[in-house]
């Protein structure tokens, strides 16, 4: 899995499912650390218009571009849903945050090409990256 690692951390635009805006939630550090890190990232809530002023969208088919990764911080039944429409929208690379996996979804994504990262946190990859 390290290179499946390095292959999502040079991907230049990522998405992150289940944005928060309560700064103790995981979906809002993981969105902060992209984004210090020096990604270019679309955050996606459907309970929310926007975070620290950039507009939120509802989901992945609603972006203005098609992000490169997928950063996953939502339980697994979601994450399932999420899964799926990636590989709908010919998205091929996902991290799935601790606790947001299911084997169903780890699965799925493989049979489907998609390149999956699990049981890895982003947080701590990205803080080597933080410029």
């Amino acid at each position: 899995m390290p290179s499946d690692i390095n292959e999502l951390l040079s991907q230049k635009t990522w998405a992150v499912i289940g944005v928060s805006n309560n700064t103790d939630k995981y979906g809002y550090k993981v969105y902060k650390q992209l984004r210090k890190a020096g990604y270019s990232v679309f955050p996606i809530n459907p309970g929310l218009q926007s975070i620290d002023g950039d507009p939120c969208y509802p989901s992945l088919a609603a972006l203005p571009k098609k992000p490169d990764a997928v950063s996953i911080v939502v339980p697994p039944k979601i994450t399932e849903q999420v899964v799926k429409e990636c590989n709908d929208l010919g998205i091929t690379k996902v991290w799935m945050q601790p606790g947001s996996e299911s084997k169903n979804a780890i699965q799925d994504g493989e049979e489907h090409g998609i390149t999956v990262v699990h049981n890895q946190c982003v947080l701590v990859h990205t803080r080597s990256n933080t410029k």
